[in-house]
């Protein structure tokens, strides 16, 4: 068995949407998580602790809790579990934030 047969090949991007992370547009393919959409634009992290310490997608799958993001106003959202769309407003966080969001 060669490495390469062990992966499946990437789905096929349909098209590209736009969503904006911290008011920059940012173009993305659609399909992916915005998780993906945030490393394969910048790498950077997407938050930081309460001590400062950056944080980026680790996991890739819900559990590490390290791709928190805000989206549409709404903190605390995972961005590996949810797919990136047209006209999102993503901002990376900083710091603590509250457990949730009424509003």
């Amino acid at each position: 068995m060669s490495i390469a047969s062990r992966f499946l090949p990437p789905p096929k991007a349909d098209g590209t949407v736009c969503f904006t992370l911290d008011g920059e547009p940012v173009m993305a393919r659609d399909g992916d998580t915005l998780a993906v959409a945030i490393l394969a634009h910048t790498g950077a992290a997407t938050r930081t602790t309460a001590s400062g310490s950056p944080r980026a997608p680790y996991c890739m799958m819900g559990v590490c809790f390290e791709c928190l993001v805000e989206v549409d106003g709404r903190p605390n959202v995972q961005a590996c579990l949810i797919p990136v769309r047209e006209g999102m407003a993503v901002r990376r966080q900083d710091g603590l934030r509250g457990l949730r969001h009424d509003g």
